[in-house]
């Protein structure tokens, strides 16, 4: 088990970090040159700049029984087949269940965008949030761990 983190957009490095090192966990964090990621306890990996080169890393990296941190639906959607876990920074679990629907709102969304219709902005990070991630984490932490 691993924990690959999306890391080009991701507010929640230090929590999932804190608890990986809990566990003992090696936690990978993939980025492009345009954003400095410093960690002491990760390795951070550096790719090319480009449109999602880093989601292609995350993505072509993932591996069976990976936890895969991301806000991509996209990346969430590929890497579920890989039987990898997969949630998002504000503790959202992301399942073979959710992801079509997700996909889809995506898509109804960009297709208002294009016609000049206005969206919701996402919402500002909560205390709620950094407790979710903390315990939904922690949970697909103990269900990896468990045996089969």
């Amino acid at each position: 088990m691993r924990i690959i983190i999306d890391g080009d957009a991701c507010p929640s490095i230090p929590i999932i970090e804190s608890i990986a090192k809990e566990n003992n966990i090696e936690v990978l964090i993939y980025c492009d040159i345009n954003h400095y990621i410093r960690s002491d306890y990760s390795i951070v990996k550096v790719v090319d700049s480009g449109f999602q080169s880093v989601d292609m890393y995350v993505v072509n990296n993932t591996k069976e029984n990976d936890i895969v941190v991301t806000q991509d639906y996209g990346v969430a959607a590929l890497c579920l087949p890989k039987k990898a876990e997969v949630i998002n920074p504000k503790g959202y679990i992301y399942t073979d269940k959710n992801i079509d629907r997700l996909l889809e709102e995506r898509h109804i969304s960009q297709k208002i965008r294009q016609a000049g219709g206005r969206t919701p902005n996402p919402k500002k990070r909560s205390k709620e949030d950094e407790e979710r991630l903390i315990k939904n984490l922690k949970k697909l932490i103990f269900k990896l761990e468990m045996p089969k």
